[in-house]
């Protein structure tokens, strides 16, 4: 592959840098659909003349259709779109830049889409674009999916789409009550198994508990039913949090902020905050998945991305729970020249 995009370079110098150009146009209008050219030209940084001169040969051959409320893309698009994803992925260096984080990191799998998701929010979805197409490939029967709360896992959750396979149960992996409503485990579930066609089921307890309301909960039947669901889940998808940022949101006592800082704690995911090594220097009690489970989990699917995520990530796969990353360019960079 490396050696026909050599030659292609040289023969044709401007063909590679046409089809980057028209992938991208393609790949925004699925994103942003329906979409007028001007926002087109936004988005891609492309001029709008060079943008309407893609259109008009998109629209040719098939691939997008133009209506009254602006540009949609076609179902042959979709599939053209589709299988770029893997060619574009190379000639852009993705494919480098993969094998590289799965060396650093130590991980079975690595995805990475283009882009920095701390400036753009399509960036989300083409990591959570990436997360389904994963599910689609290795899901094959009836399968329990727990989902924690955050932006990331919303994102995923707007692009989700029917498994094609037997309906799933999706289920938060742990409580989440107290933040904002469309960024809560439970939300995220719900969403996600409506639009894969799927079941779901909720857990509502506060996040985080005191030891004696803990105590409370777990023993309360209906929550030990749900809980019990999804100690034996499948597949875990989650998040890996900012520590500082994730103490703030949970509205964490200044005190215990301060022992954060003293610990160097820069990560967080499940409630566990971890230090630059992978040490577990604090932790949140919380009903659902404890750390301790995860290893017994067929797939645990971490996805993040963003500059300012890329020591977090480092960070968390010191543990070595997960086996899977989707990330972006923007991270997957900085944990290479950083960390």
């Amino acid at each position: 592959m490396k050696a026909l995009l050599n030659i292609q370079k040289k023969l044709y110098p401007n063909l590679l840098e046409a089809m980057h150009q028209r992938y991208a146009v393609l790949q925004h209008v699925d994103l942003f659909q329906p979409i007028g050219r001007r926002g087109l030209a936004e988005h891609t940084n492309l001029t709008e003349r060079v943008v309407r001169s893609e259109i008009i040969f998109l629209q040719e051959q098939g691939f997008i259709y133009i209506t009254t409320k602006g540009m949609h893309i076609t179902k042959e698009g979709k599939m053209i779109l589709d299988q770029l994803a893997a060619f574009m992925g190379e000639i852009s260096g993705l494919s480098v830049l993969e094998k590289q984080i799965k060396d650093k990191l130590q991980l079975e799998h690595v995805f990475i889409v283009p882009g920095n998701s701390d400036k753009d929010d399509w960036v989300k979805q083409e990591m959570g674009k990436t997360c389904i197409s994963f599910l689609k490939e290795n899901i094959h029967t009836a399968s329990t999916i727990a989902v924690t709360g955050g932006t990331t896992m919303a994102a995923v959750a707007d692009v989700m789409t029917p498994l094609e396979t037997e309906q799933c149960l999706f289920v938060p992996a742990r409580g989440g009550i107290g933040e904002k409503v469309e960024n809560q485990a439970n939300t995220i579930a719900a969403e996600m198994a409506k639009k894969a066609e799927g079941d779901y089921r909720l857990l509502y307890v506060p996040d985080p508990l005191s030891e004696t309301l803990y105590q409370t909960i777990i023993n309360e039947p209906a929550i030990n039913e749900v809980l019990q669901k999804i100690k034996d889940s499948d597949v875990i998808l989650h998040g890996i949090g900012d520590a500082l940022t994730m103490a703030h949101r949970r509205k964490t006592p200044e005190k215990i902020i301060t022992q954060l800082k003293a610990d160097k704690a820069v990560s967080e995911a499940f409630g566990y905050y971890f230090n630059d090594t992978g040490k577990v220097v604090h932790k949140v009690r919380t009903v659902g998945i404890q750390l301790e489970d995860v290893g017994s989990i067929q797939h645990v699917i971490a996805i993040a991305g963003g500059e300012s995520k890329a020591q977090a990530i480092a960070s968390y796969f010191k543990r070595g729970k997960s086996d899977l990353l989707i990330t972006d360019e923007a991270a997957a960079e900085k944990i290479l020249r950083e960390y």
